[in-house]
């Protein structure tokens, strides 16, 4: 099944998102971070990178990421693997509590699974999901410098979202 179909079957995405997409929990205290969450907020950063969004579907990401896996929306990180080592969990201080589309809060949990030609240095492309309209949801971080930490590493391919932080 060519990637735009699968895409476009997922039951998850969401076009139109609500006006509160991408806004935050209203301070770190709502939260209810676990024990990692909450030392991963607290030490020092591993990597800060600029980052930029890229979506599925007119001109942006076309098929598998650099694994060979289907992207994770708001879960994929394209990296250069020289600065942060694809198969790296990430943990993206600036997202967690970004209310998503599907109404749910982020956990600050990113997989570096992709790379990209225009991905040098300290950069980093968030994936966002498919449809430019996918882009709202973190466009408050596009061309932002994001405090990023080593939550370890994970083999295959990134979690389903449903499952991605445990």
């Amino acid at each position: 099944m060519p990637y735009n179909v699968a895409v476009a079957a997922d039951e998850f995405r969401v076009e139109t998102p609500s006006a509160d997409v991408g806004s935050t929990v209203s301070s770190p205290d709502d939260l209810a971070l676990n024990e990692e969450q909450a030392e991963l907020m607290d030490g020092d950063p591993d990597w800060t990178a600029s980052a930029r969004l890229y979506h599925a579907g007119g001109g942006g990401a076309s098929g598998n990421d650099s694994l060979g896996c289907r992207p994770v929306a708001m879960r994929t990180v394209a990296t250069d693997p020289r600065i942060i080592p694809r198969r790296t969990k990430l943990f993206i201080r600036e997202t967690v509590g970004l209310r998503l589309a599907d109404g749910s809060i982020h956990d600050g949990y990113w997989y570096a699974s992709d790379t990209g030609g225009a991905i040098k240095g300290e950069k980093i492309d968030l994936f966002t999901g498919h449809g430019r309209g996918s882009m709202a949801q973190a466009q408050r971080l596009n061309m932002r410098t994001l405090t990023i930490a080593d939550a370890g590493t994970f083999d295959g391919c990134p979690p389903a979202w449903e499952s991605a932080s445990r």
